[in-house]
């Protein structure tokens, strides 16, 4: 997984609250591989209109938000069921940043294990930000994972997001890696384990001599 540190992209304004995982990537997709490129079918169902035409009142189809990497996005955010898809879909479409004021807690953990960062921050903040983009959406949007902030022009703002998530994107590690980072403290505990329960320490195998 890539690290991520520090991000300076163009964003895209999509402020709708509720959209979850089947929105953001419908049911029908699923039975696709990965390979196929689910990223080109991310938010099908709400981007077209009846006819299969893209809507010119959705954001995300707009010409000008082409390449975005940013995604601005309304409360509870990937909601709904836990399909991972839906992350795959985001990422492989380019984002590598979703900023909201609320996020569904499984999104947010598949998200960090793929490498999407997920960036809590006041709804009234993202609504400036997002006002700015939809006035110039070349406006370039820095998110800045170590020092916790969000900035485009003269707007900054501080996001949340879980430490042990935040240290893993960080680092690019996954959830192996992470566990691996804790070797020396594991081997300390067990070192200290068998001084004081040696009576628990598993006996070496018993080789019967011929």
């Amino acid at each position: 997984m890539d690290k991520f540190v520090r991000l300076t992209a163009t964003a895209c304004p999509l402020s709708l609250p509720n959209l979850n995982t089947d929105q953001i990537l419908p049911a029908r997709y699923l039975k696709w591989p990965r390979s196929k490129g689910l990223g080109t079918v991310l938010f099908d169902d709400v981007r077209l209109d009846a006819n299969g035409k893209p809507r010119e009142d959705f954001a995300f189809n707009d010409e000008a938000y082409r390449g975005a990497k940013v995604l601005l996005a309304g409360r509870n955010f990937g909601g709904g069921s836990s399909r991972e898809a839906a992350v795959y879909a985001l990422y492989d479409h380019g984002f590598r940043c979703v900023v909201a004021p609320s996020f569904g807690d499984i999104f947010s953990q598949n998200a960090v294990k793929n490498g999407l960062l997920t960036a809590i921050a006041a709804e009234s903040d993202i609504e400036k930000l997002a006002a700015l983009v939809r006035e110039t959406p070349s406006q370039p949007v820095t998110v800045d994972l170590e020092k916790q902030t969000v900035s485009g022009n003269d707007i900054s703002f501080k996001f949340m997001i879980d430490p042990t998530s935040r240290n893993q994107l960080l680092n690019g590690w996954d959830d192996v890696d992470l566990t691996e980072s804790y070797r020396g403290q594991i081997a300390a505990f067990k070192a200290k384990d068998r001084t004081i329960r040696p009576w628990a320490v598993p006996l070496a195998p018993h080789r019967q001599s011929r």
